[in-house]
């Protein structure tokens, strides 16, 4: 195994990572990460629920009615720096000159359609007005002009924007109010994880954001709080330290920075399932920060939330039930085929074909550990060539078949049995999930417990130049979520808008048509 000095020892226990954590890591990236077998499709009827538009109203009722007695939380991952969002426009910043060549060279030498449409509709921006007055100018009348208005947008001296969380750029425009997915978020909450005017929600970002989430607050708080009427309770918390993972050679060998010390890297989204395992509600919806519309459309989102909720909510009441009921000393045969078929049906639970041979304390235990797990409902929209984790049902390495979100790095798609079946999914994930972490007596399950650690990722990278493999924790909602139980939904395509390009803000969610 690896030989680390002092100094090692000394970094690594400073991240509040033990040494044995580290060499496990290690000995991951000398194994390699098996991929997952994929064994089916998830298609409506076959893991995925289609309800039609009695059962939506019902369930949406389910929680409208019973809502309100339960702890919410709205969960945001929001660290996610808006960098990649303008990777288009910085490249525009470094190829084009307009002292050299006029605008339309620039298109038709570098075939740039990205930057031809985001001038071509510029003045939809929300952002345009405020960067026309920060210039001095009326409009875009020259390629000079152009130039400096995308300078303006991104570069330090001026807004900052390719340095700012996506959270905290302006997004929509109500009037002459720009306005962030944080404060989108804080009105959606109110439409559906709020209960008696109040409205909780907690933001995983990245540290050095801490300050600028805590001015837009302050700027917003009066307005937000006055406009809906309801009481904020916002938190936040850092992806932290002790999640990161060592970087390594292509030889398997630490990685080292230029003054000796060793490379270790954050663990990518699935380290924020520390994270979610701090917070305490009853019911946690989850929803990536980017993902927003503007209000005049938000009643179909909060919709399909409810609707999610009150799956759960429908669940949980039988499992809890049922939970008592393994408890009691009275259970019957006929009580135990009811909780196996329950379990089959409607929590897509696989049950493996030795479990009819067991004692009868034996098939008990099976299924209090079946029924003891926290629940998900992931909402799911028809796959309309959108990228992201699909719904599968997996075989693992013991043979158990089970309902998971999977992404691609995670399949060999070199090999074409399981390259059909993931091209043959007809949903993915959203990451649309509303979350039931507690069991039947209100006790708070540790998600930590319920993470498949041999769902990491590893990934190759350069550092100054050098190449090196990282070792990405498993996926908050892949991976991290293994051996929840899980319910797949069918919702509207509409409920998806994510900003992963600034162009993306033209599209017709990110258009206020109402004021």
């Amino acid at each position: 195994m690896i030989e680390f000095t002092q100094r090692d020892i000394r970094q690594i226990e400073e991240k509040g990572i033990s040494k044995k954590t580290v060499e496990e890591q290690i000995r991951t990236f000398m194994e390699g990460i098996p991929n997952v077998n994929l064994y089916a499709p998830a298609r409506v009827g076959e893991g995925i629920l289609k309800l039609n538009s009695k059962e939506i109203k019902e369930y949406i009722e389910v929680f409208e009615t019973a809502g309100h007695s339960f702890s919410l939380l709205k969960f945001v991952p929001a660290s996610g720096a808006a960098s990649r969002m303008f990777k288009a426009l910085f490249g525009f910043l470094e190829k084009f000159n307009p002292e050299k060549e006029s605008f339309e060279d620039y298109l038709k030498n570098q075939g740039d359609s990205n930057i031809e449409n985001f001038f071509k509709r510029v003045a939809e921006f929300p952002f345009y007005h405020l960067v026309l007055q920060r210039l001095g100018i009326k409009d875009l009348t020259s390629d000079a002009d152009k130039y400096a208005f995308v300078n303006e947008l991104l570069r330090e001296d001026g807004l900052n924007y390719g340095f700012y969380p996506k959270g905290l750029l302006p997004f929509h425009k109500y009037g002459k109010i720009l306005t962030t997915p944080f404060e989108e978020h804080l009105f959606e909450a109110v439409d559906y994880a709020s209960a008696n005017k109040k409205a909780a929600l907690h933001f995983t970002i990245s540290e050095q954001h801490q300050s600028l989430f805590d001015e837009e607050w302050e700027k917003i708080q009066e307005r937000v709080t006055e406009k809906t009427g309801t009481a904020f309770e916002i938190g936040y918390s850092y992806q932290s330290q002790a999640t990161d993972t060592i970087a390594v050679t292509p030889e398997n060998e630490p990685f080292r920075n230029e003054d000796g010390s060793v490379l270790f890297r954050p663990g990518g989204h699935g380290a924020l399932l520390r994270n979610l395992n701090e917070q305490d509600a009853d019911i946690i919806f989850i929803k990536n920060i980017d993902n927003v519309v503007t209000r005049d459309q938000s009643p179909e989102t909060a919709a399909s939330k409810k609707l999610l909720a009150g799956v759960l909510l429908h669940l949980q009441e039988k499992v809890f039930g049922y939970a008592r009921l393994l408890e009691g000393d009275t259970i019957s045969g006929n009580d135990m085929e009811e909780i196996k078929t329950f379990l089959i049906d409607e929590l897509n639970v696989r049950f493996s074909d030795s479990y009819e041979s067991f004692t009868i304390g034996q098939q008990l235990e099976i299924l209090k550990d079946k029924l003891h797990r926290p629940l998900r409902v992931c909402g799911m929209v028809k796959n309309e060539g959108e990228p992201g984790g699909g719904p599968f049902w997996v075989k693992d390495r013991n043979g158990n078949i089970s309902l998971q979100i999977v992404e691609s790095a995670q399949v060999d798609l070199d090999r074409e049995h399981q390259a059909n079946i993931f091209r043959e999914a007809t949903h993915f994930n959203p990451v649309d999930i509303v979350c039931g972490v507690k069991d039947h007596k209100g006790s708070k399950y540790d998600l930590l417990r319920f993470a498949d650690e041999k769902q990491g990722f590893i990934t190759r990278k350069t550092q100054e130049g050098k190449p090196l493999k990282a070792l990405e924790l498993p996926g908050l909602w892949n991976g991290g979520m293994a051996y929840w139980n899980t319910v797949f939904v069918e919702v509207p395509i509409s409920t998806f808008n994510p900003v992963k390009t600034v162009n993306d803000l033209l599209k017709p969610a990110h258009q206020v048509q109402s004021e």
